[in-house]
């Protein structure tokens, strides 16, 4: 077999992958077809900007805003606080949910006066969703329209019965972070593509810890220097935490290991310069090995590459996708690999998704390989946690068992919106898991 690093097949599945990730195009175009979907937009923390004018926010808002889930995210207790001078204090309470047999969504809320009110309504669009208030005597008080301009940003007008203009605010998402919860960028591969600085801001937005890249080439990170990548990322409130790399199998002639181990070097000291804590390996060549002597050679490899990434104080982790749990020689891939790369300088990602694919249990290797998986990618084969077929609340009562740092989320099967499918990731991951 053919060990030499072909940058051209690498290339043309990369091509490929893209054009795959470039559908991204029309999943943009998809809608929100159900009146009890939409309403799940408006979960989370808010607060309010500025002015109404901008999505600008003061180091201490007027108001804050949060949002939590009730009854499979169908419902939604809220509260608002209003700064006061001194300190936050409550100022309304609601709770606001969606009624099965009208289609519609009501409200049932309390201001700090004392007044009582219920609001009906309904989104006449995925973005535009109209309710109308009434106090307990029967009498119309009010009219709140919303505008979502983003999964990230709302703007709020309420008027009286003759159409009046009572007030107007702004609310801009800030989701808490004590989760730390991560994302791949190839979730938002497309929108990285045209702009980095939104992207970012938006998963800052809704509550991401950090993000894990897999576009290394070149020496640079979506056409940015390490450096200038890092501050992009920080600017924007995350941090650039993990990075997927690829460098194949280098033959066996010693001119050809000294030039990966080379490009490992320099890859190593650009992700180190970026702030990156550990890097990732996937292999798409594991189809072609026949026998166990060709997998030692990659066992040796990705050992030796952990060793330079300990070196500059960077975890390196192996990244499973289906072929893993194909037999060679009567041995799984996949086992192979974890006995028999040194588990001080190979760590493993566990993609659920993949292994799921492959009809094998996660919890069967965390417990067998206790503390060999770094990190996760949750991922499912619809919005995460939608499809009903994968059980990760089972799973995530393994995670300490199986040594788990980075939970970084991934989206590529989308039903909706892009950015709507990358909201209720974390929201799923931070109100039902976590």
């Amino acid at each position: 077999m053919n060990y030499n690093f072909s940058l051209h097949r690498f290339t043309y599945k990369t091509i490929a992958l893209l054009l795959l990730i470039g559908t991204n195009t029309v999943f943009s175009q998809m809608h929100i077809p159900k009146q009890s979907d939409r309403l799940q937009q408006y979960l989370g923390s808010w607060v309010s900007s500025i002015d109404y004018k901008t999505d600008s926010v003061a180091n201490l808002p007027l108001i804050k805003m949060n949002n939590y889930p009730k009854i499979d995210h169908s419902a939604m207790s809220v509260e608002v606080l209003q700064w006061d001078g001194n300190s936050y204090k409550h100022t309304l309470t609601e709770l606001i949910g969606h009624d099965t047999k009208t289609d519609s969504i009501f409200a049932l809320g309390k201001s700090v006066q004392g007044d009582m009110f219920l609001g009906a309504g309904e989104f006449t669009s995925d973005t535009d969703w109209i309710m109308k208030d009434r106090d307990f005597t029967g009498k119309e008080t009010m009219t709140v329209s919303f505008d979502f301009k983003n999964q990230t940003d709302v703007y709020l007008k309420g008027v009286n019965p003759q159409n009046e203009l009572l007030w107007q605010t702004r609310y801009i998402k800030k989701n808490p972070k004590d989760k730390n919860i991560g994302i791949q960028l190839v979730s938002v591969h497309e929108q990285m593509q045209k702009n980095p600085k939104e992207t970012l801001k938006f998963l800052d937005r809704m509550g991401y810890s950090y993000i894990e890249t897999f576009v290394y080439k070149d020496r640079s990170f979506y056409g940015l220097s390490p450096l200038d990548f890092k501050k992009l990322v920080e600017d924007n409130h995350l941090k650039f935490t993990g990075s997927m790399t690829f460098y194949d199998l280098p033959s066996k002639d010693q001119q050809a290991w000294k030039k990966a181990m080379k490009w490992w070097k320099e890859c190593i000291e650009d992700h180190k310069q970026a702030g990156v804590e550990y890097l990732t390996i996937s292999n798409n060549q594991i189809k072609e090995i026949k026998t166990l002597a060709e997998l030692k050679r990659y066992a040796e490899y990705y050992t030796a590459i952990g060793k330079l990434c300990k070196e500059r104080g960077i975890r390196f982790a192996y990244h499973n996708h289906s072929d893993e749990f194909k037999t060679v020689e009567n041995k799984i891939v996949y086992d192979y690999l974890l006995e028999n790369t040194d588990p001080e300088y190979v760590s493993f990602q566990a993609d659920l998704y993949w292994m799921h694919f492959s009809q094998i249990d996660p919890i069967d290797y965390f417990k067998k390989y206790e503390h060999r998986f770094i990190s996760w990618h949750v991922k499912d084969y619809k919005e995460l946690g939608q499809s009903g077929k994968m059980d990760f609340e089972r799973y995530f009562e393994y995670a300490e068992t199986a040594g788990v740092n980075y939970i970084v989320a991934e989206v590529e099967a989308y039903n909706y919106p892009v950015w709507y499918s990358i909201n209720a990731a974390w929201n799923y991951l931070y109100f039902n898991i976590l």
